[in-house]
């Protein structure tokens, strides 16, 4: 029992592989026999997508092979079959188009001149529903052929396609002259997509036809680039018009990268105004590349010419005289230069710098002792005038000197209380210097002097 489950396992594996290796390499029916025995082949695209509301043109051509070969001079109709290519009573229901019968299951044309073997043909009014596999005939009694072995996909969507941006050069590097566009698919070339971007806002489209007979809209700039562009955001949309509904659109983006020499440089010094001699400075270039900077080079200026001093983006020095530096930026598109000056003026001893403060201070401490020992002699001056009684002296007040004759005489003592003076009697006489100060005021009733008299 076991050993009859065991073989009937290995048979329906080998069965199964069977299968598969038959479905791989030999296709049913007609399709098997391609292309030996088709009789009939086309040229058209393998597979195609289109937007739901609106049209689809399929570019198609044929040709035939055989003994009943196509006559341009016979009548000739066109049939287009979906998901079989069997013509037979069984699948007549797979007819979506014939040319020979007025009425139409599918709202489609053949554009094309079958005459002329062009089977062109434009689908309109498309919906999700109408996603599926096609197949062309050709009957020209007695050619009567179907091309099996070109069958055509098409598949209906209810979203847009993003637009695609190309640019014409690859690596872009500034002051390159390139050309870069926004196309959309154009499945249907009646009813073009707009496209607008931000590269050129007024800019036209254009609807150009491709080699194998689809179309595609297009916008069109040429640049010539520049630092500016690197990290420009390309935007481009596109607005695809439907039957029976509004616009559906679609955007696109893309970022540029563009390689540029050294931009920007800038050298400069810390710190930086009033320096003293001996001080260390730092000196510092910097700068934007892309690709970055590789290297930062210091040089001095001096009689004999430049003179590098340093190799890096920060030079340290000690500050001895006045003199230009300047440093180089350098990557793999070029080199730029920036400079930054140390001025011989700025530049000052440390004895210099200590005598003008001592003099700033003592200029300082000079007036403060002005201050104090004016305000110290007006306040002993106020006190002083408290003290002392008003005066008013009148006005013109001036010394007179008077001179006065006063008499002396030797009184004799007696009895009598009345002094008669003797004729013979000598008279002693004084003179005296008298200052009259015409200032005094006098009374009413008496005059009074005052004199130092000196007996001589």
């Amino acid at each position: 029992m076991f050993c009859e489950r065991t073989v009937m396992a290995a048979l329906c594996v080998s069965v199964l592989t069977l299968n598969m290796f038959l479905s791989v390499f030999f296709l049913p029916g007609e399709l098997a026999d391609c292309p030996d025995k088709s009789k009939l082949f086309i040229t058209a695209p393998k597979k195609m997508e289109a937007l739901s509301g609106s049209c689809l043109h399929v570019p198609c051509s044929f040709t035939s092979k055989g003994k009943e070969d196509f006559k341009s001079h016979r009548t000739t109709f066109g049939v287009w079959i979906k998901k079989h290519f069997s013509f037979d009573d069984g699948y007549k229901q797979n007819v979506i188009f014939n040319s020979s019968s007025p009425s139409k299951i599918y709202p489609m044309e053949i554009t094309g001149n079958l005459s002329q073997k062009n089977c062109s043909t434009l689908f309109n009014d498309l919906t999700t529903n109408h996603s599926d596999t096609y197949y062309f005939r050709i009957e020209n009694e007695p050619l009567k052929a179907t091309a099996v072995c070109d069958p055509l996909q098409i598949r209906v969507q209810d979203s847009p396609w993003s637009p695609s941006i190309n640019i014409s050069a690859g690596d872009l590097k500034e002051k390159q002259s390139v050309s870069i566009t926004c196309s959309a698919l154009t499945p249907c070339p009646h009813s073009p997509p707009r496209l607008t971007w931000n590269l050129h806002p007024d800019s036209d489209s254009e609807t150009e036809e491709n080699t194998d007979g689809t179309f595609t809209t297009k916008l069109q700039q040429t640049v010539t680039l520049s630092h500016t562009h690197d990290g420009y955001n390309i935007s481009c949309s596109a607005t695809y018009p439907v039957n029976g509904g509004p616009s559906k659109t679609a955007e696109t983006q893309q970022t540029l990268s563009v390689s540029y020499a050294p931009r920007d440089t800038s050298a400069s010094i810390s710190p930086s105004g009033l320096l003293s001699a001996g001080i260390w400075v730092n000196l510092t270039c910097s700068s934007r590349a892309k690709p970055p900077i590789s290297s930062f080079t210091w040089f001095k200026t001096t009689t004999d010419g430049p003179k590098k001093v340093h190799e890096g983006h920060m030079y340290s020095l000690n500050v001895t005289d006045g003199a230009d530096y300047y440093c180089v930026a350098v990557n793999a598109l070029g080199n730029q230069t920036s400079w930054v000056h140390v001025n011989a003026s700025d530049v000052f001893p440390h004895t210099a710098a200590v005598a003008a403060v001592i003099t700033v201070l003592a200029l300082v401490c000079l007036a403060v002792c002005v201050w104090r020992f004016k305000k110290h002699q007006q306040q002993t001056q106020s006190q002083t005038a408290a003290q002392l009684p008003p005066q008013t002296p009148a006005a013109g007040t001036q010394e007179e000197l008077h001179y006065g004759e006063i008499s002396f005489f030797n009184q004799r003592p007696g009895p009598s209380s009345v002094s008669v003076p003797d004729s013979g009697q000598q008279q002693d006489s004084v003179y005296a210097q008298v200052k009259v100060n015409q200032g005094y005021t006098q009374s009413a009733d008496t005059e009074q002097l005052y004199a130092q008299v000196k007996k001589k």
